[in-house]
């Protein structure tokens, strides 16, 4: 498995590539200066397990990098690393599919402590015990009060104005963000860690 990191500064994205050497040096590192070089590194190393992705690339405009992304890769692991405040878009970047947000002043211990969750996840560390997330994203607490109601997918997408598909995605990353496995599992968690009061 390979890890892409996309950003067109090549100070910020060797430091991040040394960070990820330094967590894990038997995993390849790929790097990419636009987000127009991500299909031909699909191609030419297969999907990754993690994304890391600038906001601030040549070839996209707010958010959009992190859509491209998410709808090239569905199923990898999405930071998205910016010189932007998180007040200024870590609502937006989540809503368009990132599974974190981490502004670059955070400085390099917290930014390795990011990656080293996504990285001990992707490695199935406590494979078998839930998670309780330190942040949730308001569109995980919306799923997460929906599901407790018992609601299907098809009355979660019409509630919130998406798709069957986007509620399986939006799930299948909140499932994997708490370490369960089902929807019964996620509501009990909820209830048992308070979530539903976030």
């Amino acid at each position: 498995m390979s890890i892409f990191v996309i950003d067109d500064h090549p100070l910020m994205r060797e430091a991040v590539v040394m960070l990820l050497r330094r967590l894990r040096a038997s995993t390849q590192v790929v790097e990419l200066e636009r987000l127009a070089s991500v299909s031909k590194a699909i191609a030419e190393h297969g999907e990754p397990e993690l994304v890391c992705l600038d906001l601030k690339l040549p070839d996209t405009n707010g958010v959009s990098g992190v859509r491209e992304v998410r709808q090239m890769l569905p199923d990898t692991s999405l930071i998205v690393l910016s010189a932007s405040p998180s007040s200024d878009y870590e609502d937006l970047a989540r809503e368009a599919g990132a599974d974190a947000y981490v502004e670059k002043s955070a400085g390099a211990a917290q930014i390795a402590k990011v990656l080293r969750e996504f990285l001990a996840e992707e490695a199935g560390d406590d494979e078998n015990a839930p998670t309780i997330p330190d942040k949730l994203s308001k569109r995980q607490k919306q799923l997460l009060v929906m599901l407790d109601r018992g609601l299907s997918n098809r009355d979660i997408a019409e509630q919130l104005s998406i798709s069957e598909h986007t509620v399986k995605v939006h799930l299948w990353r909140l499932f994997r963000r708490l370490n369960v496995k089902s929807r019964s599992q996620a509501s009990h968690l909820a209830r048992t860690a308070g979530l539903l009061d976030l």
